[in-house]
């Protein structure tokens, strides 16, 4: 019976933006013996991320990078994931844009969960623009990222009503406990593809 070293599992960088807690579920997730995945490192943009405590708690490398000059911070995070052999990205919470160039540098798979059921509701603000566009469901959906803005193939989604009541916040609380679960997934399915 092998034990699981985490040698063996795949090295990820986890890049968030804000409170974490795409990331705090991901490294626990990580934590499990199925888990194909390994956290090595936490980046963000964000020097006041929520997020980085995550870091601390679990003892991984975090690296906060300006993207004051884009080019510069991509080159230097590419680098960065080059020097710890990283072959996973999951953006978590991530609020900037990754170039064409850095997506195309970057050999190895990168994935995103996002607050909608994709096509509909790319970019921000998923929330309000669902329940005023009188939707019945929302939900959220993790895909592979392509140089098209949330356009990237589609790994798995995850369905909510739309209550009358709801508000952007309630809605969003209620869609983030399901991204908690379907990221995770999301990496088992690709995995075992």
């Amino acid at each position: 019976m092998a034990l699981s070293t985490g040698s063996n599992k795949i090295k990820t960088a986890v890049f968030i933006s804000g409170s974490g807690s795409n990331l705090n579920s991901l490294i626990k997730f990580s934590k499990l013996k199925k888990s194909p995945i390994s956290i090595d490192i936490i980046i963000t943009n964000n020097p006041k991320s929520k997020g980085l405590k995550f870091g601390k708690v679990f003892k991984i490398k975090k690296k906060i990078f300006n993207f004051k000059k884009k080019n510069l911070a991509e080159k230097q995070i590419l680098f960065e994931l080059k020097r710890k052999k990283i072959n996973l990205i999951c953006l978590a919470g991530f609020m900037k844009i990754l170039s064409k160039t850095f997506i195309k540098n970057f050999s190895g798979k990168i994935l995103n969960i996002h607050p909608s059921l994709l096509p509909k509701f790319k970019g921000l603000n998923t929330h309000e623009r669902a329940i005023k566009n009188k939707e019945k469901y929302s939900g959220c959906t993790v895909h592979f990222v392509s140089s098209k803005l949330d356009s990237g193939k589609i790994i798995l989604q995850k369905k909510v009503i739309i209550n009358k009541s709801e508000t952007p916040k309630t809605l969003g609380k209620k869609i983030l406990i399901q991204e908690h679960k379907l990221y995770p997934r999301a990496i088992l399915k690709v995995f075992s593809l």
